[in-house]
């Protein structure tokens, strides 16, 4: 099944993210991880911490930047995703771990024009 243009640019941007946080020493874990509670699109490995990745991707900021697209709801499903995550694979249980967000503006072409990494942006409280 051919995915839509909006899966696919998703794609593009996880996929660049996931090569920009490899570029920084980061090592990946898994991409696109389903529960109940919700999808991750990355989970890495920065040093000894875990990190998960919620990647928003753009082709322009007439809707305003990605790093602005995220609800409180939505921050809440990532923080029990990640949970979900961590008690389901145990060789991750003692780790620390965040929910970090990678906000990319692609061309046309899959060129990145802007990169935002924040890292630790989704707090519980």
């Amino acid at each position: 099944m051919t995915p839509t243009p909006k899966r696919a640019l998703g794609d593009r941007g996880e996929l660049a993210a996931r090569q920009l946080l490899e570029a920084k020493g980061m090592r990946w874990i898994a991409s696109n991880w389903h529960c109940e509670a919700g999808e991750l699109d990355l989970v890495m490995l920065d040093g000894e911490e875990l990190v998960v990745v919620e990647v928003k991707t753009r082709t322009g900021e007439r809707s305003g930047r990605a790093e602005e697209s995220i609800s409180r709801a939505k921050g809440n499903k990532l923080l029990a995703a990640a949970e979900w995550f961590v008690a389901t694979h145990p060789e991750h249980s003692d780790r620390i771990w965040r929910v970090d967000l990678m906000a990319l503006t692609l061309r046309a072409d899959g060129s990145i024009i802007r990169v935002s990494h924040v890292e630790n942006a989704i707090v519980s409280g």
